[in-house]
């Protein structure tokens, strides 16, 4: 059994991209892998390209029919037989010691269930500025995805155990619902060094479907509100007002280092929620 399984599916993927793509994993400084593709567009397939490479560790597969990419990727989890489940879209780059750097990380860290980096945004050579340590992750997640997903490194246990896959009604912000998910159940590390060279461009999801991912975030952020109320607010002001019918101010919101509670009109004291979430860095 290979120690990562690194997932990646296809789409009509520019054939220089792709090549750059696959190239990347096959260079890898760390080899015990099995790169698993599979190419959701029967007919625009991309396999005489893929089995160009020759290589025993690419395992080519192909949709019968166009699944959307959140299928795919679920498909490719329950295909995957290594430890840790690699993320890697089909038009980027991942630097030579990127899967030696994150399996070495969760092989010594037990506790941590998620591990990714920096991402470098190109052609315009700009880098992203997540957060390292766990706590400081999460609280960020209540705002926006701070975890690079094309850089991740995840427990397939950690998956499997809590039934955690990704869900297609928050397509395109898939990735950032599989994050606030995860959180409940795992912690994060992210390096702070550039593990992925992401190619910025108008063809990506993010840019055609701009609408739908704004209103995947909200979705988003709106179930991170109603599962981890302390974190989110946390995030917010220290004291909030909830308005009863959208004016009389009606619950207050005070906000401590360790617990939050909510006062009826200000004063009544209706409930205390306490952190349970470790600080672990």
């Amino acid at each position: 059994m290979p120690k990562v399984s690194v997932l990646m599916p296809l789409y009509k993927t520019n054939e220089n991209y792709l090549r750059e793509a696959i190239e990347s994993i096959l260079n890898q400084t760390f080899r015990d892998f099995e790169f698993l593709i599979l190419d959701d567009c029967p007919e625009d397939n991309r396999e005489d390209i893929v089995k160009s490479y020759q290589d025993k560790r690419i395992k080519y597969f192909r949709n019968e029919k166009n699944l959307g990419i959140t299928a795919s990727r679920n498909k490719l989890i329950d295909l995957a037989e290594g430890e840790y489940i690699a993320v890697f879209d089909h038009d980027d780059i991942s630097l030579p010691t990127r899967l030696e750097k994150e399996a070495a990380y969760l092989d010594s860290h037990p506790e941590i269930g998620v591990v990714s980096g920096q991402l470098e945004f190109f052609p315009a050579k700009k880098v992203s500025d997540h957060p390292q340590n766990n706590m400081e992750i999460k609280r960020r997640l209540m705002s926006g995805d701070v975890v690079a997903h094309t850089a991740m490194m995840i427990r397939k246990s950690v998956l499997d155990t809590y039934g955690i896959r990704y869900q297609a009604e928050y397509s395109p912000a898939e990735d950032y619902m599989l994050c606030l998910r995860l959180l409940k159940y795992t912690m994060f590390y992210n390096f702070q060094e550039i593990l992925v060279k992401y190619r910025d461009f108008g063809g990506n999801t993010s840019h055609v479907q701009k609408e739908k991912m704004i209103n995947g975030d909200a979705m988003c952020r709106s179930f991170a509100a109603k599962e981890y109320p302390y974190l989110y607010y946390q995030m917010g002001h220290k004291k909030k007002w909830i308005k009863l019918f959208g004016f009389m101010p009606f619950i207050k919101i005070k906000i401590k280092p360790e617990k939050i509670s909510g006062y009826l009109f200000g004063f009544i004291l209706l409930y205390t929620l306490k952190g349970s979430y470790s600080h672990k860095k």
